[in-house]
């Protein structure tokens, strides 16, 4: 069967889920807000230019689960998904996804957001399959650190293959849809890639190697 992988942040949603955590956050008073977004941006701006330090990014991203018990995280999250997430699902996104599914695809999201922001989106979405950015959690408590390898850059390639060997699953055929120059790696691996909505360096090297360029804004 066809796989059909996708990013998710500013691919599938018009917007960074990590960043709008982050400041969702700050507003309820669960981190210093002004600290929290100075530090995403700057964060961010390494992204930008393909310079992220991901353990590093990690280890701020996932501190705020360390600090709170499971079941307030997740009366949070509700929050979030109802006032920030659900409002930038994109039509057009979820059109591409329903012609895969029609077409008998196996869909799967890629990205390198945690699993604990990014599964509930996973399912408004429809998309069975999530490979994310998984936090370490013991005893009940998220810890702050990362279980396994980061779904980043070349890291979404390992996790891939592993996803691939765990499902019996090939890339024959397979598509790959993102916006961001650090998903490079897999989107030379795939059948068929696609950039969505991209940054200004994968719009060059889509442009270069012939690659559809499309927009679900």
């Amino acid at each position: 069967m066809t796989l059909a992988i996708f990013d998710l942040d500013n691919t599938l949603i018009a917007g960074d889920s990590d960043y709008l955590w982050g400041q969702f956050l700050g507003e309820i008073g669960a981190v210093d807000a002004a600290f929290y977004a100075r530090e995403h941006d700057r964060f961010y701006q390494d992204y930008l230019e393909g310079t992220l330090d991901i353990h590093q990014f990690l280890r701020f991203q996932l501190g705020p689960l360390a600090q709170h018990d499971l079941r307030k995280l997740e009366r949070w999250r509700e929050q979030f998904m109802e006032e920030r997430i659900r409002p930038i699902l994109l039509p057009k996104a979820l059109d591409l996804l329903a012609r895969h599914r029609k077409s008998g695809h196996t869909l799967l999201i890629i990205t390198a957001t945690n699993r604990f922001i990014t599964a509930p989106i996973a399912d408004a979405l429809g998309v069975p399959h999530l490979i994310a950015t998984d936090p370490e959690f013991v005893s009940g408590r998220y810890t702050g650190g990362v279980a396994g390898t980061p779904s980043y850059a070349g890291g979404k390639v390992d996790r891939l293959r592993g996803w691939l060997t765990a499902h019996d699953h090939s890339m024959d055929g397979s598509w790959f849809y993102s916006d961001s120059h650090n998903d490079l790696p897999l989107l030379r691996l795939v059948s068929n890639p696609v950039a969505v909505d991209p940054d200004e360096s994968l719009y060059r090297e889509a442009t270069r190697k012939g690659w559809p360029v499309i927009s679900l804004r």
